[in-house]
C-alpha cells in the first residue's frame, strides 16, 4: 500500500480512528474495545428511504437500544440510499436519509457501512468519498477494509461486483463499475486479502460483512457466486460469523457444515411481507419479515445476538462462547 494512500486514510479518520499498515491489501483500522475487553455494536442494514417505511422508528429503537448497551459502534450491511445511491457528494439524500434521521446520542459513534447493489446505481465514489466524512464525522466507507477490535476483528467485503446478473442483465439501471475493472482481477484480489486477512487474524472472534446474502431463506435466497467463491475461504479460515443485509428481513441460519452463522439485518426500513422461502429447517433457526435491527455483544468467551422489531421487543436470541485459552 502506498505512503500516499496511508496518508489519505490517516487525514479521513482524523484522531478517533487510526490507520494501521498491515501486510495484507485491505485497509486497516483500529477500534478499541471498552476497558473491560468487551464490545458491543448495532447492525442495520437497506435503510436509506428519507425516513419512509418505518426508518424513522427503526432508528428510535436503534438510539434506545444502543444506550442501553452502551454500543462502541454501527454496522451499516448496504444499500444505504434508495434506489439510485447518491449523484454526488452534495446530494441531500444523505442528510434525508443519514444525518437527520440517527439523531439519538447513543448513534453518534462510527458507522462501518460497506456498498449494496442499490448504492452501485448511483455515485459509488460519492459514498467513499472524504467529503461525507467531513459533513458527518461518523460515516466510513469503503469498497473493503478490515476493523480490528482486539477481542473480533471485522472482514468488511464488497460483494456487489460478485454477482453476474449484474453485469449479463442489468435490466433498466446502470451501475458504476469505474472502480472495479477489470472485474476478474478485482474479485481474484480481492478474494486473496480477504483469505490472507483471515489466514493472519489473531482475534478471538472472526466476522465478515457484506452487503449480500450467502445462505436466506429470503426474497433473493443464496448468493451463488458467494456460495461458490467467498464461502469456502470462511469455512477454512473458521470464521464465526457472516453478516448481510440484502434481503429485507431479519433472520439467523445455523450452518451445518461449519461453525458460521449467517445473520441477515437488512430491516432498516421497507420489508417484504410473507416473501419467505423455507429451504432447510435444519438450518434456518429464525425469520421476520419485518422492519427491524439487530445487536452484538461480545466478550473474550461469548457472543450474544439479539434481533429487535419497530417497537424495541426482543424477537429472537442466540448465543455461543468459546474457551478463554485453546486447549494445549
Amino acid at each position: 500500500m502506498s505512503l500516499t494512500l496511508i496518508i489519505t486514510f490517516i487525514a479521513l479518520l482524523g484522531s478517533l480512528y487510526v490507520f494501521c499498515p498491515s501486510s495484507a491489501e485491505l485497509p486497516w483500522f483500529e477500534h478499541p474495545a471498552k476497558p473491560d475487553g468487551s464490545l458491543s455494536f448495532l447492525v442495520v442494514g437497506d435503510w436509506g428511504r428519507r425516513g419512509a417505511y418505518n426508518q424513522t422508528k427503526v432508528a428510535h429503537q436503534m438510539g434506545i437500544v444502543g444506550e442501553k448497551l452502551k454500543i462502541d459502534f454501527i454496522i451499516s450491511t448496504g444499500d444505504n440510499f434508495y434506489d439510485d445511491g447518491l449523484t454526488g457528494v452534495d446530494d441531500v439524500a444523505f442528510f434525508e436519509s443519514f444525518v437527520n434521521i440517527y439523531t439519538a446520542p447513543s448513534l453518534a459513534k462510527q458507522w462501518y457501512n460497506v456498498l449494496g447493489n442499490h448504492d452501485y446505481r448511483g455515485d459509488v465514489e460519492a459514498q467513499l468519498s472524504p467529503v461525507l466524512r467531513d459533513i458527518d464525522s461518523r460515516w466510513l466507507c469503503l469498497r473493503s477494509f478490515i476493523v480490528n477490535a482486539e477481542i473480533a476483528e471485522f472482514i468488511f467485503v464488497d460483494t456487489t461486483p460478485f454477482v453476474d446478473k449484474y453485469f449479463t442483465d442489468p435490466e433498466d439501471h446502470v451501475y458504476d463499475w469505474s472502480g472495479i475493472q477489470p472485474r476478474k482481477s478485482y474479485l481474484a484480489n480481492l478474494l486473496k486479502d480477504v483469505d490472507s486477512a483471515l489466514k493472519e487474524s489473531t482475534a478471538k472472534w472472526k466476522i465478515v460483512v457484506g452487503h449480500h446474502t450467502i445462505k436466506s431463506s429470503g426474497h433473493h435466497g443464496n448468493t451463488h457466486e458467494l456460495n461458490l467463491q467467498l464461502l469456502p475461504i470462511l469455512q477454512e479460515n473458521e470464521v464465526d460469523l457472516y453478516i448481510n443485509g440484502h434481503d429485507h428481513c431479519l433472520e439467523r441460519i445455523s450452518s451445518t457444515e461449519s461453525g458460521i452463522q449467517f445473520l441477515t439485518s437488512g430491516g432498516g426500513s421497507k420489508a417484504w411481507k410473507g416473501d419467505i422461502d423455507w429451504w432447510n429447517p435444519k438450518e434456518d433457526k429464525f425469520y421476520y419479515d419485518g422492519q427491524g435491527f439487530m445487536s452484538v455483544q461480545i466478550t473474550p468467551t461469548e457472543v450474544d445476538v439479539a434481533f429487535y422489531n419497530i417497537f424495541g421487543n426482543v424477537i429472537h436470541k442466540w448465543s455461543t462462547s468459546k474457551q478463554l485459552y485453546s486447549a494445549l
